[in-house]
Parts: structure tokens; C-alpha cells; sequence
């Protein structure tokens, strides 16, 4: 979501180099805007202060003119302040003047469109999503994982919380005509376990399941982060949203198909529904993700 952003800055002649936690640092090194990546090992929930601290004495040398801070938290500014980089963009967020010297205040705006406008008010119109991934990438890792042909892959899981899972993948595997390969970390064991088709969650890498997806006849999932990766590689999808909003968090590609219901209760963001029913997700039917993989 944030690749419009990187897009816009890499169209003003930036160089650019982006720190990222080293679980989503795949994701990074296959946008072509990015120059560098530093993986960083900082961990949710955590603070850290040592860590970002040296962190911070290393990157002061390379004398950066800008930094741009996409979390709202507190402590995700601190690095850019202690080393000394002069210009600190970001969205107030935790209370974070003097951290950042260049704050936006948030519109509500869709996450790509919200994460884009920290580079100026450039208009609403955004780059396509994209990341490399080369034909004999893809062809390297199907071998590896012994998969041959067309497939369909299943990303049943959504790490937020059982609100944004839609509870029919089995359902769904039985039917499809192509073979099916499951996707998703080791978090989503669950979501996956008794479906039919190559079980791979939490068996590959993230680069590997980039890789895998890139070759997919479709993909199916949740709103989730490989929904996003599916999108950025132009697959042809079906994203189901529940208790999240596409609104919010769109897959932007042309070639999603996006199952929403909009029930009076939805979106509620919660992780687990608050109403006990789940109708936003028990109320989309394997008929209705087949049809809409068929307008696909």
C-alpha cells in the first residue's frame, strides 16, 4: 500500500532506500522504485531503544536530506530523529512534534492514497502496483516445491484476528477444477489445515511465496498481505473482506475481483466479530467467489 508514495518520490529524481522490518523486507526488494533495503530487526509491540539507537549512529553518515515515517507509532520516528536527518515527514500519529518537523494530519483517505499524499498534494490518481519477479524465478521455485502446471492458490489465513477469515476455503478447494497450492505463514496453520491441495503454509519463505503466487492461474485470499502481493503481480484474485473495508484497504490491480457485502455492521475492524454472528464473511457464498472468478 505504501508503493504509490515510493512511486511518486522516485519520480522526482530520489534516491531511495527504505527500512523495513526484515519480515516484510522481501516484499520491498521486488519494487523497482527502491534502491536499497535495510532490514531491521525490530519487533512489534517492543521499543527497542538500544537497537534504534545504534541503528541511528550508523545511518547518520549517509547523510540523508529527507526521511518519511509511514507508522503513526511514536517509537517508528525516533530513528530518523536521532540520526539527525533534517527534514522528518509523517502523520501526527502518537503525538510526535519535534520527532517529525513536517507532520500532515490524516484525511481518512484509502491507505494507498493516504500513504501517498506524504509526498505532496499530487492529486488522487496512483501508479500501478508492481514487483519484479522473473518467469524462471517462478518456474525455479514451482520445481522446488514439486509443482507442475497451472494451480490456483489458496491463502485461507489473515493474521489480524478470525474476523477477516472466510470460513469456506474447504468448501471452495473440493470444487475448483485446478489443482490448488495453500499459501500463508505459520500463523495460518490452522486456517489451512484439511484442505485440499499442495500444503505449503509456513513452509516457504515470503520471497518464495511471492515467487509461487507470481505463477498462480488465481488467487484467493482474505484481505491480508499476500492479497496485496497478488495485486502488485497482476493475478487475476478474488479478495474477500469482512469486518475490513476495500475502501480502506483496496487490492490495486484491475484484476481483482473484491466480495464485500457492506452489512450495517461492516466494517467493524474488530478481530473477532463483536455481534457473535460473522455474517459478513458466513454470507459469501463458494458460489459467489466461483462467479466472480469467472468475471475474472
Amino acid at each position: 500500500m505504501a508503493q504509490p508514495l515510493l512511486t511518486r518520490l522516485k519520480q522526482s529524481g530520489a534516491a531511495l532506500e527504505v527500512l523495513a522490518p526484515e519480515w516484510v523486507a522481501p516484499v520491498v526488494r521486488r519494487m523497482p522504485e527502491v534502491d536499497q533495503v535495510i532490514a531491521v530487526p525490530f519487533r512489534h509491540g517492543t521499543l527497542q531503544l538500544g537497537e534504534r539507537w545504534r541503528l541511528a549512529r550508523e545511518l547518520k553518515p549517509r547523510g540523508y536530506e529527507a526521511a518519511i515515517v509511514l507508522p503513526n507509532s511514536w517509537k517508528s520516528a525516533l530513528v530518523p530523529f536521532l540520526a539527525g536527518i533534517p527534514r522528518r515527514v509523517g502523520y501526527v500519529g502518537e503525538f510526535r512534534y519535534g520527532l517529525l518537523n513536517s507532520t500532515r494530519r490524516n484525511m481518512n483517505a484509502p491507505m494507498p492514497l493516504h500513504y501517498a499524499r506524504l509526498a505532496g498534494e499530487l492529486g488522487n490518481e496512483l501508479a500501478r502496483l508492481r514487483l519484479k519477479v522473473s518467469f524462471p524465478e517462478t518456474e525455479e521455485t514451482k520445481r522446488r516445491f514439486g509443482i507442475e502446471g497451472r494451480y490456483v492458490v489458496l491463502c485461507p489465513g489473515a493474521e489480524y484476528g478470525p474476523a477477516k477469515r472466510w470460513p469456506y476455503f474447504r468448501e471452495l478447494a473440493e470444487r475448483l477444477d485446478l489443482p490448488v497450492v495453500l499459501l500463508g505463514s505459520a500463523k495460518d496453520a490452522e486456517s489451512a489445515a484439511n484442505l485440499r491441495g499442495r500444503n505449503l503454509v509456513g513452509q516457504t519463505s515470503l520471497d518464495e511465496a511471492i515467487r509461487l503466487i507470481a505463477g498462480a492461474a488465481a488467487v484467493i485470499s482474505n484481505d491480508s498481505g499476500l492479497m496485496h502481493v497478488a495485486a502488485a503481480l497482476g493475478r487475476p484474485q478474488v479478495a474477500l473482506f469482512g469486518s475490513s473495508s476495500p475502501e480502506h484497504t483496496p487490492p490495486g490491480s484491475p484484476n481483482a475481483r473484491v466480495l464485500w457485502l457492506r452489512l450495517e455492521c461492516s466494517p467493524c475492524f474488530e478481530r473477532e466479530c463483536p455481534l457473535g454472528h460473522f455474517r459478513c464473511m458466513k454470507e459469501i457464498t463458494v458460489d459467489q467467489v466461483l462467479a466472480a472468478m469467472e468475471r475474472g
